[in-house]
């Protein structure tokens, strides 16, 4: 039964990966934005609400939509002054505690209550109250998609911890290691 279960995390780590590689690359379009926006305001004295709400949406992209990304990588935040002094076993079953009884009702609740919000701002056309403001759907559909991925990414995590558990997989909390950036280490210490 495990087998299947940790195939269908596999593609859920391998989709939540791609998107937060990709999704990163919007931290620099933000700040380009930010910085021209500025760059524009004090030296032309032209300025648009646009690009300061640009900034915003694009900022929120990363922050909702890569939570499952940072939830793979274990890089939340923890209390780990308490976690820290207890022995592996005891940290998996605090994680399936957790993701059954916070992140996955919190997740849950949170797409149910703002899919409609989404589709009442599709449906209406809703844009920005603000001069020359954007349209809000996009914004608004950050929220059920971002959490929906998160909660994808928690169902990656029970089933890791579960065969963790059952003594089927190492340790899934130690930290993931990028290859790229390990390479990118190896090269740096023969450089020296």
């Amino acid at each position: 039964m495990m087998k299947p279960l940790l195939t269908l995390s596999r593609a859920i780590d391998w989709l939540n990966e791609q998107i937060g590689r990709t999704l990163m690359w919007l931290i620099l379009a933000a700040v380009l934005v930010s910085a021209s926006n500025a760059t524009s305001r004090y030296l032309l004295d032209i300025a648009s609400n646009a690009w300061l709400e640009l900034q915003w949406y694009l900022f929120s992209a990363v922050f909702l939509l890569c939570a499952g990304y940072t939830l793979r990588h274990n890089e939340h935040i923890r209390i780990d002054v308490v976690n820290s002094h207890l022995s592996t076993r005891t940290q998996m079953w605090i994680d399936v505690f957790g993701l059954v009884f916070f992140l996955f009702p919190m997740a849950a609740i949170i797409m149910w209550l703002s899919w409609p919000i989404f589709v009442n701002a599709y449906v209406s056309g809703e844009v920005s109250t603000n001069a020359g403001g954007l349209i809000r759907w996009p914004a608004r559909l950050m929220v059920p998609v971002g959490f929906f991925l998160l909660l994808l990414q928690g169902v990656s995590e029970l089933i890791k911890r579960i065969a963790f558990l059952r003594g089927l997989i190492p340790n899934p909390l130690e930290k993931h290691v990028d290859p790229a950036l390990e390479q990118l280490h190896v090269d740096e210490e023969a450089a020296q």
